[in-house]
């Protein structure tokens, strides 16, 4: 062999190294990237780690959220209910009004038929005292002029008798004179 290929080959050796030199510090380059991409991976497992356990807090807080909104709703059902039920009293009580309202307007109606029924009848009873005090006032005063002649024609009697007997007396005097 020739130094000329000697060297050639030398030099193809140097640059074969040079090489390998270059493709070690790529692979020292790319070892530390993927040691840097080993941290970056733990790191974002870390960070996902975190994450989940954020998530698994998230949703439990939003489970016991839900289980508090799903009481919180069977409070309100309770509270509709109760509310319902409330309003269909207040519906049956103010049905009880509105019957009492016409049976005291039916009873109003019925009363002022009544009073007016008295009125008229007490009316008539004013009319037939009045009446009646009228005749009696007539048969009072027919019986005092009755009486009136009666104690005139007695007193008339009563002198005529008295005449009378003040003659039967004279009578009776001179009789008893006589004998």
């Amino acid at each position: 062999m020739s130094q000329e290929s000697l060297d050639d080959l030398r030099y193809e050796l140097e640059l074969k190294n040079a090489e390998i030199d270059e493709l070690n510090m790529e692979l020292q380059e790319k070892s530390e990237e993927i040691n840097k991409l080993k941290l970056y991976s733990t790191k974002l497992k870390y960070e996902k780690k975190n994450l989940e356990d954020k998530l698994d807090t998230k949703i439990d807080y939003d489970k016991a959220r839900i289980k508090e909104l799903d009481d919180l709703q069977e409070k309100i059902n309770e509270k509709d209910a109760i509310i319902e039920d409330k309003q269909d009293q207040v519906r049956y009580l103010r049905s009880l009004i509105d019957d009492y309202k016409q049976q005291l307007n039916a009873n109003t109606e019925n009363l002022e038929v009544q009073l007016k029924r008295i009125t008229k009848s007490y009316e008539d009873l004013l009319s037939q005292k009045d009446v009646i005090i009228q005749k009696q006032d007539e048969q009072i005063n027919n019986l005092i002029k009755s009486n009136e002649e009666v104690v005139k024609t007695n007193k008339t009697n009563i002198i005529s008798l008295k005449l009378q007997n003040e003659k039967y007396q004279e009578i009776i005097d001179k009789l008893t004179k006589t004998n």
